[in-house]
């Protein structure tokens, strides 16, 4: 029990550290996802541009929330592993698979010793062949629930992103609709956690494909008072 207790705490300490915000949001004909831009280190912002929602293959969107270089690092080892084993099983592999293989990446990075752990949480959405679209939510210790409306991972602005998709998500909506609301839900966070900020992506998965509908930069205005 100490041994589950000393991960717990690690991961808790992590997870308010990740200074991120991700969410995704299961709609009526497919699903959407949406990351800010920023890298932060303790206090300092490291980085203003960085995209942490992106389009691993053609059918595949991920999300990330945690250390930056193993959100990275986690990206590439799935995108080239589900490459193979699309070549060996000449079939693709569905949407859960694919989570599956991210929970068990993280699974095995968390539990091998290190001086520096590897703590990531994602978000994984996609289609499938028969036009079928899922979302998965891998916590960071890698458990994979599947996401029947939205949810927003161990992001530091997951409290603000879940607070006003609680009151606005309805089971049922477009993507039109939910597009709108990842980017107010995604601005409503960067108003408030000191961890997230500088721009918004959002990503639409359909039975069509996956397009980046939304590349924004928030710039800094000042403004007389």
């Amino acid at each position: 029990m100490n041994n589950i207790s000393n991960m717990n705490e690690e991961i808790s300490r992590n997870v308010l550290k990740t200074g991120t915000t991700i969410l995704g949001i299961v709609c009526r004909e497919g699903v959407v996802m949406a990351a800010d831009r920023q890298v932060t280190a303790g206090n300092v912002v490291l980085n203003k541009d960085a995209r942490k929602a992106v389009q691993i293959n053609d059918y595949l969107v991920g999300a990330w929330c945690g250390g930056f270089a193993d959100a990275q690092l986690l990206s590439r080892v799935v995108a080239a592993e589900l490459r193979l084993k699309e070549l060996r099983s000449k079939s693709r592999p569905t949407v859960k698979e694919s989570a599956s293989l991210f929970g068990m990446i993280t699974y095995r990075s968390i539990r091998q010793f290190s001086t520096i752990p590897s703590i990531v949480g994602s978000l994984v959405g996609g289609f499938n062949e028969d036009g079928s679209f899922e979302l998965y939510s891998v916590e960071p210790a890698g458990g994979i629930v599947k996401v029947e409306d939205y949810d927003a991972n161990f992001g530091s602005g997951m409290p603000y992103v879940l607070g006003l998709l609680e009151r606005q998500y309805k089971r049922g909506i477009s993507v039109k609709e939910g597009v709108d609301l990842a980017v107010e839900a995604i601005k409503s966070s960067t108003q408030r956690d000191t961890g997230s900020g500088y721009g918004i992506d959002v990503f639409t998965i359909t039975k069509e494909g996956i397009k980046h509908v939304v590349k924004q930069r928030i710039e800094p205005k000042y403004e007389n008072d």
